[in-house]
């Protein structure tokens, strides 16, 4: 990770000198170089002189305001992230610094920890961006170790693409996406192609332990501890050093363990259950949820600061309906594995079931479609899986055509309406899915997560 980097040198730029000495200060502490530019001319003539991995930038200042140096030092380098910050915020200045090419804005005065962990996500995706220049006019994925991941549509490529500019750094990342997308294999990809992976892939599961038994899992406990424990235990995360912990659905968290996970990306250092040693940890966290977790943010159900933490690289796993053309692919990958398991003579799929394989919405993702292959495969009276021994549910989505409501029709709920409104909208603009979130004035984020809501393609 960065926050503990000495080579990380850092541009200060505030005409407030106790102001520019109270960030050094911080800056040092967290293992991070600095300079410091008394004001906007100053700075762009230091980044002009010498590399710097970040510029911290004042907006009011005398000599040429932080607006002017941020457009200059954009010119010169584009590749510089800079963050201002400025006791003047209004969403005008907000917008007008995103658009001059802000990596982010902070307020003043500032929270230091919101400050830190700005600092943090920008100097990571400043890694994944170094890699992803390093490696321009070459096929990234060249080289990738897929680790199961089958697909070769566009969206699976450029997924493939991200892993491979990722998996290196030492990023955390965040993989998004519906139950059944293979978030799991994601995982594995990124810790196979990582320089940790000689070192362990440690896997748990959120949602399927009760808080204090997660905790345990997570950090080990003491002798002692709670009934049962008879002896110590070493948790997840000691048990991946030198590896990568993998928290799958952790939206399912309570919010005392986010701040106990919170604590671990922060500092990296756990405590045992019922113990008062502090344990310094060295894994990589890939963490995952099939929920949107801004919209858990906002909801007050998920911590923005962990969640900034974790969403330093977001990975988004897309749903098998958004990928039709490797449905082939994929169910002769399951006919194969399930053959050889089940010890059956298989000679492929017959046209008449992968037409239905092909037509199905499958809202359950690859996880459905690889159940389907597997009942088929179990159930077949020849050599071919054919139509017969595929789920009934196949078999309605090809003789029960959704039905449309017409024109005229009163929605009965506000859901019901605004899915109706989302549907004609989507047809309305061919299925063009920032022009239909720019009709509806809504981000595009927002859009894709109300057609995952209501099943819409």
């Amino acid at each position: 990770m960065h926050n503990k980097t000495s080579d990380i040198k850092i541009l200060v730029v505030d005409d407030d000198e106790a102001h520019r000495f109270t960030l050094r200060a911080m800056l040092d502490k967290w293992g991070w170089q600095s300079e410091e530019a008394a004001d906007g001319a100053a700075a762009v003539a230091a980044v002009e002189e010498r590399p710097f991995d970040a510029v911290l930038m004042d907006v009011r200042m005398a000599r040429m305001d932080g607006m002017e140096a941020l457009k200059r030092i954009q010119t010169f380098n584009p590749a510089i992230p800079v963050i201002i910050m400025t006791a003047y915020s209004s969403v005008d200045s907000a917008v007008e610094a995103m658009k001059a090419g802000a990596r982010d804005y902070l307020t003043k005065p500032l929270d230091f920890e919101r400050l830190r962990l700005t600092l943090t996500k920008t100097l990571d995706h400043r890694q994944v961006e170094e890699s992803r220049r390093s490696r321009e006019g070459e096929d990234p994925t060249a080289l990738l170790d897929p680790a199961g991941i089958i697909g070769d549509s566009p969206a699976m490529h450029d997924l493939l693409e991200m892993i491979a500019y990722v998996a290196p750094t030492e990023a955390t990342v965040l993989i998004s996406g519906e139950s059944g997308t293979g978030k799991e294999l994601v995982a594995g990809a990124l810790h196979r192609n990582s320089p940790r992976k000689d070192g362990p892939l440690v896997k748990v599961n959120c949602a399927a332990l009760v808080e204090s038994l997660l905790e345990s899992e997570l950090f080990g406990h003491e002798k002692g501890a709670f009934t049962g424990a008879d002896r110590r235990r070493e948790g997840k995360f000691v048990q991946a050093e030198g590896g990568t912990v993998f928290l799958d659905e952790i939206s399912e968290t309570s919010p005392a363990m986010q701040a106990k996970l919170l604590r671990v990306l922060q500092e990296h250092e756990i405590q045992r259950v019922g113990g008062q040693e502090t344990i310094k940890v060295n894994a990589r966290v890939v963490a995952a949820t099939n929920r949107v977790l801004e919209e858990a943010v906002q909801e007050g159900k998920f911590r923005e600061d962990l969640y900034y933490r974790l969403n330093v690289v977001t990975l988004q796993v897309p749903p098998l309906r958004e990928r039709n053309e490797d449905i082939p692919a994929l169910a002769n990958h399951f006919l194969e594995k399930f053959a050889v398991r089940n010890r059956r003579q298989v000679e492929g799929i017959t046209p008449r079931a992968m037409d239905m394989l092909l037509k199905h919405p499958w809202p359950g993702n690859v996880r459905e479609l690889e159940n389907a292959i597997e009942r088929g495969v179990i159930l077949m009276r020849g050599d071919h899986l054919d139509e017969r021994s595929l789920p009934l549910s196949l078999h309605r989505a090809e003789t029960e055509p959704e039905e449309t409501p017409p024109a005229d029709a009163v929605p009965s709920s506000l859901e019901e309406a605004e899915k109706l409104v989302l549907s004609r909208t989507l047809e309305a603009t061919d299925g063009n899915r920032s022009e239909a979130a720019r009709r509806l004035n809504i981000t595009r984020k927002t859009l894709l997560s109300k057609i995952n809501k209501y099943g819409l393609d």
